[in-house]
């Protein structure tokens, strides 16, 4: 089973979410590609999808946002999970739901979850407001053994509509 997981990132926090997603989808027998959305243009070779975008000030990664309105007809014929990557502070340990913004692209295309994990800003982030904020939120607060699980999460599911034989119903 061939899993795309496409993401938005600017700083590199969401592209390390995605790396960890892949890895864990790969650790439960699935192929995963992990790849920016942007160099994304068909998805016929894969099962499954996992999209994630980073949040800037409650709004999902622009990349990320275009890739699912461009993409839409082809993520409704498979099964698609959603992340979303930005809190800075501790507050994603909770389960936080999707932005407005997200839980609707999620409708859209009938997403079947969504997960909201802690970001990362480096201490020397460039350009307004990154830099602004680093002054004060600059830090890392992924949780990768939370990420993992989501993942292996979605590679049971996988499994199991696989078995089923529903991965393409």
């Amino acid at each position: 089973m061939h899993v795309l997981v496409a993401y938005g990132s600017k700083m590199g926090g969401t592209a390390g979410i995605a790396e960890l997603i892949g890895d864990a989808l790969t650790d439960a027998g699935l192929q995963a590609d992990v790849r920016p959305v942007a160099e994304v243009s068909q998805l016929d070779r894969y099962d499954a999808v996992v999209i994630g975008g980073a949040l800037y000030t409650g709004h999902w990664h622009r990349q990320a946002r275009r890739f699912v309105r461009r993409h839409t007809d082809a993520l409704r014929e498979r099964p698609v999970w959603l992340f979303s990557s930005g809190p800075l502070n501790g507050s994603a340990v909770e389960e936080i739901p999707p932005v407005p913004q997200v839980e609707e692209l999620a409708r859209r295309i009938g997403a079947r979850g969504h997960a909201t994990f802690g970001g990362r800003l480096p201490a020397d982030a460039k350009g307004f407001p990154a830099s602004a904020m680093a002054k004060t939120h600059a830090g890392d607060w992924r949780d990768p053994e939370r990420i993992r699980g989501w993942a292996a999460d979605v590679a049971m599911e996988l499994v199991s509509l696989d078995q089923l034989g529903r991965l393409h119903a």
